[in-house]
């Protein structure tokens, strides 16, 4: 399966190389919402001059008299043109407003979750019904079929939606991270002596689903410990509620799994934290909010709004007074399910780990919206390197058609957070520096791989 060029005629991605699909570029994008943008002020500007002059003979021998330019900057030195363009946009009506988004009861999914007992999306003039959903798979289907609207999705599930990969191929797009870190590689109790990954060999481990932070984290680290993740271990997908049974049924002997169920597993006993994810890679994406492009583009007042509630409900997370109160929000049965103070370990970052040893770590969970394109295409090298995908695949150009970056930017900066000047980064993983700019040499330079 090669993805070359996912811009061509037929392609899953559609003919277009922008995030909305009808432009040719994503530059073309960006200078269409400017001149959209600057198409509204205008509407604007000529209703306030209406307004001021009433009488088209006195408004146009005023416009005559000064000039457009010079009577739309005297007005705007008195009227605030900018707060009224933004007032006016976001009075554009929602063309859906009842919604359903499903969920996985895991921490990842905060934003989402809270939003709804938290009133985001009511402020945001939604009524979101947010559905506790059994796996991965499930979410998928369920969004595909329309079932639900959007959802939360692990963010390689939008990637691998779009192209194709274990599905058939729609369109999706991936317009915030929901969390950054939260996740830790979690052992039997009976293996607390074997923290060495060396002496791993023969062990069966858990992950949420085959495209996952946790599938391709927990190969990472395998592989550097020198162990091939398809034959010295075995590795199957489980749900993440189903995790800390089948650690307690000896089905497992480890997962790589998102919280609350390493913070459970200890809190019954049954496991200990062998390692955050974090330490790992600091700063790495996990979960995200996912909608399928035709979702984005036929209902764009629908999807504005959604994406302004989560992104303001993920600023709101993101601060570390807020997580007790967020804690107590998200616990009931209908939403994770699990004692608060749970919960609090793992959102506050005071935590046992099962060892005998109380922690401090505040960003063992943290919440951050951008959905940086470099790590879509860190991703794209770790499908293509345990061979989920194969041949040539333009990284670039998937990454920018998934990761909506622009959107993002825009509603951070509402939300009060500073949001990056950049769509792309370097980051290290276990220590390895990842140049977007050189997938290709980067997937080259691993001793162990399949493609």
């Amino acid at each position: 399966m090669s993805f070359k060029n996912p811009f061509d005629g037929g392609s899953a991605l559609g003919r277009n190389g922008c995030t909305c699909g009808d432009h040719a570029t994503q530059h073309a994008h960006d200078a269409d919402v400017r001149s959209q943008d600057q198409r509204l002020q205008r509407v604007v500007e000529s209703a306030v001059v209406r307004a001021i002059f009433p009488h088209d003979v006195t408004r146009r021998a005023f416009l005559s008299a000064v000039g457009v330019s010079t009577a739309a900057a005297a007005i705007a030195s008195l009227f605030p043109i900018a707060t009224a363009t933004d007032l006016f946009a976001q009075t554009a009506t929602p063309e859906k407003k009842d919604l359903k988004i499903g969920f996985i009861p895991i921490t990842c999914a905060t934003p989402i979750i809270m939003a709804s007992p938290m009133g985001f999306y009511a402020k945001a003039g939604l009524n979101v019904e947010v559905i506790k959903t059994a796996g991965w798979a499930v979410i998928r289907d369920k969004t595909v079929n329309k079932e639900y609207d959007a959802a939360h999705m692990l963010s390689p599930m939008p990637l691998a939606i779009t192209m194709g990969v274990g599905s058939n191929p729609v369109p999706y797009t991936m317009p915030a991270v929901e969390n950054i870190n939260g996740q830790a590689i979690t052992l039997s109790i009976k293996h607390k002596d074997k923290r060495d990954p060396k002496q791993w060999k023969g062990f069966k481990f858990a992950v949420p689903f085959d495209f996952s932070m946790h599938n391709y984290l927990l190969r990472y680290y395998l592989a550097e410990a020198g162990l091939d993740p398809d034959t010295d271990v075995q590795i199957r997908s489980v749900p993440p509620p189903e995790m800390v049974a089948n650690l307690r049924a000896d089905n497992i002997d480890g997962f790589l799994g998102p919280d609350p169920f390493n913070q459970r597993a200890v809190y019954d006993g049954a496991g200990f934290i062998h390692i955050l994810s974090k330490e790992l890679w600091d700063g790495h994406p996990c979960c995200a909010f996912a909608a399928s492009r035709e979702f984005v583009t036929t209902m764009p007042n629908t999807y504005a709004a959604l994406l302004k509630a989560i992104i303001e409900a993920t600023a709101f997370a993101s601060k570390a007074e807020n997580r007790k109160q967020i804690a107590t929000a998200i616990a009931p049965a209908n939403y994770l399910n699990q004692p608060e103070t749970v919960l609090e370990q793992i959102l506050t970052g005071t935590y046992a780990d099962g060892l005998g040893s109380v922690k401090k770590d505040p960003n063992r969970v943290d919440f951050d919206p951008m959905p940086w394109q470099s790590f879509a295409i860190w991703i794209l090298t770790q499908m293509k390197r345990w061979g989920q995908i194969k041949g040539d695949v333009d990284y670039k150009a998937i990454a920018a058609q998934v990761y909506l970056a622009t959107d993002a930017v825009r509603l951070m900066k509402e939300a009060g957070l500073t949001p990056p000047t950049a769509t792309t980064k370097t980051f290290s993983v276990m220590g390895k520096p990842f140049d977007p700019e050189k997938p290709e040499e980067y997937i080259n330079s691993f001793a162990i791989k399949r493609s």
